[in-house]
């Protein structure tokens, strides 16, 4: 139970504080393992297809393990002065690991901006946390982007690292976010990263897999207990639209906060001045509204809980298995 001590104590501190931003944070380091071993693997391996996938291959599993590695040796070492300090450790590590709050207040600053200030203003804040050109984006437009972005996310930045820091503690929180961080850095379908950064991608698919369903079924609960969402629709729709996207992951959160709300999520977007064709996720019930992204945050917190209590759930009924089971 040590480890749901320390995932509730972390997320208790994300909530209060979040990411300050002039604060360092061990993603930077993992971001600037990944750049070093990506320069130096390409020069070891041959610039063909078969060696772009092995190099790739090379980084994933030494990112991965390295860093996992690395946390639990911190965490064992200060163990080893004193239990306090691992424990204190890592709850420290578990809310370092976690976006919940930094989610709200970066999803909220486009809120605010749209009821507040000009929708250039808004485009830009909403610029800051999607990856789609921004700059002609009409206020339904930034409004879709910013529920879509707390949607996604509440899956890769708070019930997936729960997921993994419930079954292997902070180290397994760190091997995810490593996971994580090399897909947002290499692993994309173009020239430079189609090979390199395909095992890195996969990987990643691999990891969200199960967290991205769970994030799916505890939206369509946290619905049904919220008062203002639409416990039936989310469900109808996650059921009906949980694919609707390239990656294997990502409409399953997005499908089921559209289902909640009654609104219509996704469809085309423009990438570096690109349209890209996108199916529609949910079905338009009533339009958009800026008061859409805080009922998003609402919903991604009250899954948040869920996923809490679950995880404790699970935790108490192995402690318990492992001393009166046998």
């Amino acid at each position: 139970m040590e480890f749901a001590a320390m995932v509730w104590a972390g997320f208790i501190l994300d909530l209060l504080i979040g990411d300050p931003e002039n604060w360092w944070h061990p993603v930077r380091a993992i971001g600037s393992l990944i750049s070093w071993m990506e320069k130096n693997l390409r020069r070891l391996f041959p610039e063909t297809l078969a060696g772009a996938l092995m190099a790739g291959a090379v980084l994933a599993g030494l990112v991965a393990g390295l860093t996992f590695a690395a946390a639990a040796v911190l965490l064992w070492a200060a163990g080893k002065l004193h239990p306090v300090f691992r424990f204190l450790l890592g709850v420290l590590m578990c809310g370092q690991l976690l976006a919940a709050r930094s989610l709200k207040t970066e999803s909220e600053k486009v809120y605010k901006a749209l009821n507040e200030e000009t929708l250039a203003d808004a485009r830009y804040k909403v610029s800051r946390i999607v990856g789609r050109d921004t700059q002609n984006l009409t206020e339904d437009g930034v409004i879709r982007a910013a529920v879509e972005t707390v949607a996604e996310n509440a899956s890769d930045g708070v019930i997936a690292p729960l997921f993994w820091m419930f079954l292997f503690g902070p180290a397994g929180g760190f091997f995810y976010k490593a996971v994580n961080t090399m897909d947002s850095m290499v692993g994309y379908r173009n020239e430079q990263y189609l090979y390199f950064g395909r095992a890195a991608a996969r990987l990643d698919d691999l990891v969200n897999w199960i967290p991205a369903r769970l994030t799916g079924l505890l939206f369509v609960l946290a619905a049904y207990l919220l008062s203002g969402y639409d416990g039936k629709q989310a469900w109808r729709i996650w059921r009906r639209d949980r694919r609707c996207h390239k990656s294997p992951n990502s409409a399953q959160s997005e499908a089921a906060c559209a289902g909640a709300l009654g609104v219509q999520l996704a469809g085309d977007a423009s990438y570096f001045g690109k349209i890209v064709k996108k199916p529609a996720i949910g079905d338009a019930l009533r339009p958009v509204e800026a008061e859409d992204i805080v009922r998003a945050n609402r919903l991604m917190y009250a899954a948040s809980f869920l996923a809490l209590i679950a995880g404790t759930a699970a935790s108490a009924c192995l402690s318990w298995l492992s001393v009166y089971g046998g």
